[in-house]
């Protein structure tokens, strides 16, 4: 067992995790952060997406003792501070970006680190950025609109489908 010490949404944390355990369980099991999805285990689906130290991360990736000392965001952090929707999360309401839901934490965390870095994306931008994360519900077009509104750009000639 290890000791594992972090900070996730801004408040510190810390937990004894086997060296084997991923950051996606520590985060589901341990913190019961239940938002970080696991539908694959195998690094394709992008369901677990979160941030490290900034960075977008999948959490199936990498072992909690491997988190050790960072700062962790996850899609329950991403409200704004009265618990509204933040600006990603209601372009998705907005534009219809969800269906069943299993993929949009993931979709939103993304987002979030495509917007950092590209604050003004093109649809092919954005939908190259997405290419690690699988939606089956949508087909993507109403995610890559909604991600494409929340960076202020006018989505209104793009038809929905």
């Amino acid at each position: 067992m290890a000791s594992v010490t972090m900070t996730v949404n801004g408040k510190s944390v810390s937990g004894e995790v086997e060296g084997r355990t991923l950051l996606s369980d520590f985060l589901r099991n341990d913190l019961h952060l239940t938002g970080t999805h696991v539908g694959c285990d195998t690094s394709q689906c992008g369901a677990c997406v979160i941030h490290v130290n900034g960075a977008a991360v999948k959490a199936c990736t990498m072992f909690a003792v491997e988190a050790d000392g960072t700062d962790v965001a996850t899609i329950e952090g991403q409200a704004n501070a009265d618990g509204s929707l933040n600006v990603i999360q209601q372009a998705f309401q907005d534009h219809h970006g969800l269906q069943c839901g299993f993929c949009t934490p993931g979709m939103v965390m993304s987002a979030a680190a495509l917007l950092k870095e590209n604050p003004t994306p093109t649809e092919r931008e954005v939908r190259e950025y997405l290419e690690g994360n699988i939606c089956r519900c949508t087909g993507y077009h109403n995610i890559v609109k909604a991600i494409m509104a929340a960076s202020g750009q006018d989505v209104s000639a793009i038809a929905a489908e």
